[in-house]
């Protein structure tokens, strides 16, 4: 597979044209990946733009390819959003890494009742950076022409308001519901977006569950058995990928 590129800025580039990239990037392009000069590589914007192209210059500061093809890609038109509770550790970075991996849209840090981590003040600034961090990473491995969008960190009192905007499924070991059973095609795009809920290590507490679910939320579980927070989000969107067709 041809190695990809990502830039920061919006890519305008046609056919013909030469686009230059530098930083970090070009230097693991050239003293890592060890790439060479009429290599194919692809580049992407994370905004739907990709290009394909021909390397043309390859130095370790700077890499210059010429563009030989571009798509623009549509963003999906049900987005599938991930609201992970902080954790401990770093349970809450791999659910956001996997999930990213797998095609979730856009990533909403809960700052849940029963959270270890706790961000407020400059550590959710560095919070919001880290993910974000994590998720272009993790969008570039991937060849994704679309890098989602990190939101800054929410409370209970957020995701209740958010539960009136799209479609919003809680993952809940002790629901009645299964997710592999809704029909969320069903649902149309009417309904909006899709919205994985998933908490903290100590689970959801009962108010929490009782607030979202009066807000028009749906209590599901994945199984029978109780997964942990680094794992139900990836778990669950993969169920819902093959739902929404996209898998």
């Amino acid at each position: 597979m041809a190695l990809h590129f990502v830039v920061d800025a919006p890519l305008g580039a046609a056919v013909g044209d030469t686009v230059e990239i530098g930083g970090a990037e070009a230097h693991h392009a050239a003293a890592v990946r060890r790439v060479r000069s009429g290599e194919v590589v692809t580049v992407g914007d994370g905004a739907g733009v990709w290009l394909t192209a021909e390397v043309v210059t390859a130095e370790p500061k700077r890499v210059v390819v010429r563009v030989t093809g571009r798509d623009e890609i549509a963003a999906p038109r049900r987005r599938v959003v991930l609201v992970q509770a902080l954790a401990k550790g770093d349970r809450d970075e791999l659910a956001v890494q996997a999930a990213t991996e797998l095609g979730v849209d856009a990533v909403v840090p809960w700052q849940a009742s029963r959270s270890v981590s706790r961000w407020s003040g400059p550590k959710a600034d560095k919070g919001v950076q880290r993910w974000s961090s994590i998720v272009r990473e993790a969008a570039k491995q991937a060849h994704r022409a679309w890098i989602p969008t990190v939101d800054e960190p929410t409370g209970t009192s957020g995701l209740v308001a958010l539960a009136a905007q799209l479609r919003m499924l809680v993952l809940e070991p002790t629901a009645s519901a299964r997710l592999s059973d809704l029909d969320i095609v069903a649902d149309g795009e009417a309904a909006g977006d899709v919205a994985l809920v998933v908490g903290p290590e100590g689970g959801i507490a009962p108010d929490e569950l009782a607030a979202l679910e009066t807000a028009g939320a749906t209590l599901v579980r994945l199984g029978d058995t109780v997964l942990r927070t680094s794992t139900a989000g990836p778990a669950a969107l993969a169920l819902v990928n093959l739902r929404l067709g996209r898998w």
